[in-house]
């Protein structure tokens, strides 16, 4: 049809499967498998009907803000808040990738990044991990429009220290750097010092993960004063009001728990230390990750078969037919419970 012609095609990214049974052990979405803090659950309960007639404040002015920034260390004017970090993200290749020159970001990374390069029509260019799927940061030391990455990377979980990040960010100072921590309260140090050496770096932050708060959609970002006014002249360009009333209320109570948020980081990072033993004891190899998910490949058994076996069994783990990785799984780490059914199953399986 002709109207066709001027509708803007793209390849949607592609979530993992949302299986509808409750009876099914879900491990394919990185969903953190413990509730939030114990002050969620009584917030809840104060929150206030007549309020979610109302537009929810500007997320800058609210307590949430106030809360992370003390958090942080930070002030307000280094924090911008928005609906989960994919928000975050986007608004984010929106303000700062408007260069002619490519964006350069890993060939195997967060899959959304290609997907906003060609919705916003972004140039880009990926650079390939090397035989160990890490970042070599020479090659980000070429004209570019921007650079972005996942530090844990995803979905290999690989961390690079703060001083391999500095390589990248100085010699990119004429761009805007973007460092994607939704992994790194799994066992990483955050690179946000480093944001006031550099002030092009921006640090994105998101609650979904560790602070056990997917269905909240609440992410941020943290970096030079400029940068968060660059980017929330752009959201207010888009959408004045894009945190809705409930998020900001029930996320203060999440940053506020700082030893429950430690102990649930705590008892992932030992459930995904036992599952490396599991796993290697059944033949699976794997990079050591600082994610709350392991990247694991049997030495016999091709990764699909495994996986459609799970799925048979009620178990969903993440694959991609992609090149590279075809013979890789994504387990994402679940309470102690879980991840037993999984070692008997893939006891079965691989046996």
């Amino acid at each position: 049809m002709k109207w066709e012609e001027n509708v803007r095609k793209v390849v949607p990214y592609t979530p993992g499967e949302q299986p509808e049974s409750k009876n099914v052990i879900k491990l394919n979405t990185n969903e953190n498998p413990y509730p939030p803090a114990p002050g969620v659950a009584r917030r809840i309960a104060e929150l206030e009907p007549e309020k979610m007639r109302l537009y929810p404040a500007f997320p800058e002015q609210t307590e949430l803000a106030e809360v992370l920034a003390a958090h942080y260390g930070i002030g307000t004017d280094r924090l911008f808040i928005g609906d989960g970090s994919d928000d975050v993200l986007s608004l984010a290749f929106m303000t700062f990738f408007q260069s002619d020159q490519p964006v350069l970001f890993p060939d195997i990374t967060y899959s959304f990044y290609d997907v906003w390069a060609k919705l916003y029509r972004v140039p880009y260019e990926t650079r390939a991990l090397d035989e160990n799927f890490r970042i070599r940061t020479e090659d980000y030391r070429q004209p570019n429009g921007g650079v972005i990455f996942p530090n844990p990377n995803a979905p290999t979980g690989i961390l690079m220290g703060v001083e391999q990040v500095e390589e990248i960010v100085a010699a990119n100072r004429d761009v805007v750097v973007i460092v994607d921590e939704a992994y790194i309260d799994f066992g990483g140090t955050s690179c946000l010092p480093l944001t006031w050496k550099y002030d092009n770096l921006l640090v994105v932050q998101t609650f979904s993960k560790s602070r056990s708060m997917a269905g909240m959609r609440i992410g941020f970002a943290m970096g030079d004063p400029k940068l968060i006014k660059y980017i929330n002249d752009v959201k207010y360009s888009v959408n004045s009001y894009t945190m809705n009333y409930a998020a900001l209320q029930l996320g203060v109570e999440a940053v506020r728990d700082r030893a429950y948020f430690e102990e649930c980081c705590e008892k992932i990072i030992r459930t995904r230390e036992q599952a490396e033993k599991e796993l290697g004891g059944l033949g699976f190899t794997f990079p050591k990750s600082y994610g709350n998910f392991i990247f694991a490949g049997h030495e016999r058994m091709p990764a699909k078969e495994i996986f459609q076996k799970l799925k048979e069994n009620d178990i969903y783990v993440r694959y991609w037919d992609k090149e590279r990785i075809s013979n890789y799984m994504r387990i994402t780490i679940g309470t102690d419970e879980q991840m037993e059914a999984l070692y008997r199953a893939l006891r079965e399986i691989c046996g």
